[in-house]
């Protein structure tokens, strides 16, 4: 795709022969780390190296059974059923979870913003391709329903990967929503007159009384088109998102890694109301120290809740409609989490959620 750059102070608009209204949000405000790499010179970088120590490892029995999770097999298809804590709180938020990375979340003003949505499998035809050679499938989550969707003002999305952006999900959502995205996203949607933001980290955006900021994230991006063959690595921009209203905020982390970024978040935002944070994808005897590079461990989202100062937490990633890439099972993520949990963070209040459920803060 072919585009015209005009340029203003804090704002780029981008005009091109399609009929898509793109903008980009990139100013001496934002910030947007480069590298060279594949003879690019213009590879997007995460902010911090990976930490050479972490605050906690679970060396050993890190995944204790408990009455809390009830299971058909041994951590698989499970349904969490314990106890949840106390909500004191009045933000006016509703959180419902859709499964893996994607939530549907409600306003105070009522309304609805989608994150990461992914309704089926991987984008055909490299969903085919994963089945054909004994990869990734899962069970399909719910979709929202038709009176979710009119009120449907926002997607976001983390980044390009393919369990978290799903190009044949913008046809079904149509053109009402704003899609806001990370740096170079907009030439993966086909035409058709959708309204996109492309964000640099730090950048902000206002849609009716919510404020959607863009922030850094400890990850990668790629589209492959043949598994682990890919010519667009680190091309476009990932990270998380936080969303504000009359000065409540809901953060949703996206994929990450730990590292200082965190604390840099709760600096410049302050502590944060409700923190949605990844658990799963650690797990790989081979290649565990690059699994955990660029996933939280349940003990590393214990101590990113930590450094943000979340005063409420709901774990996402694992679940009975997840892939389980880099896992050991659907659940064993959280049975870890529940485990370390009581020695490190006994007094952190988490809200657990099986798929398709929802709460309210």
């Amino acid at each position: 795709m072919s585009k015209t750059y005009l340029l203003f102070p804090f704002t780029i608009f981008l005009s091109a022969c399609t009929a898509n209204k793109v903008a980009v949000e990139q100013s001496d405000q934002t910030v947007v780390k480069y590298k060279t790499s594949e003879g690019y010179t213009d590879r997007f970088a995460n902010l911090y190296k990976q930490p050479e120590t972490y605050p906690y490892t679970c060396e050993e029995t890190c995944y204790p059974d408990t009455p809390l999770i009830q299971c058909q097999e041994d951590m698989e298809q499970c349904q969490y059923i314990g106890e949840r804590p106390d909500i004191s709180s009045q933000l006016g938020f509703n959180v419902k979870w859709l499964g893996h990375a994607s939530f549907l979340l409600t306003m105070p003003d009522g309304q609805q913003v989608l994150v990461d949505p992914v309704s089926e499998q991987f984008d055909w035809p490299i969903d085919v391709g994963f089945k054909l050679t004994g990869g990734f499938y899962r069970t399909e989550p719910d979709w929202p329903s038709e009176p979710e969707l009119t009120q449907l003002s926002t997607v976001v999305y983390s980044h390009i990967h393919y369990d978290h952006f799903n190009k044949s999900d913008i046809d079904t959502l149509g053109t009402k929503p704003t899609y806001y995205t990370p740096l170079g996203f907009a030439d993966y949607f086909s035409d058709g007159g959708y309204k996109i933001q492309e964000m640099a980290w730090y950048a902000s955006a206002q849609n009716q009384g919510l404020t959607v900021h863009f922030v850094p994230a400890h990850h990668f991006s790629s589209r492959i088109i043949v598994p682990y063959i890919t010519e667009d690595n680190d091309a476009t921009l990932w990270g998380g998102w936080l969303f504000e209203f009359e000065g409540k905020t809901l953060f949703y982390a996206g994929d990450t890694g730990y590292s200082p970024h965190f604390r840099d978040i709760q600096q410049r935002y302050g502590d944060i109301d409700v923190c949605l944070l990844p658990i799963a994808s650690y797990h790989h005897e081979e290649y565990a120290k690059w699994y955990r590079n660029v996933h939280l461990t349940p003990e590393d989202m214990l101590a990113a809740a930590d450094d943000l100062n979340c005063k409420q937490v709901v774990p996402w990633g694992y679940g009975n409609m997840s892939w389980k890439m880099g896992d050991l099972t659907s659940h064993s993520a959280l049975f870890r989490l529940l485990h370390v949990k009581q020695t490190i963070a006994p007094q952190r209040p988490l809200y657990i959620l099986n798929e398709g459920e929802s709460v309210s803060f």
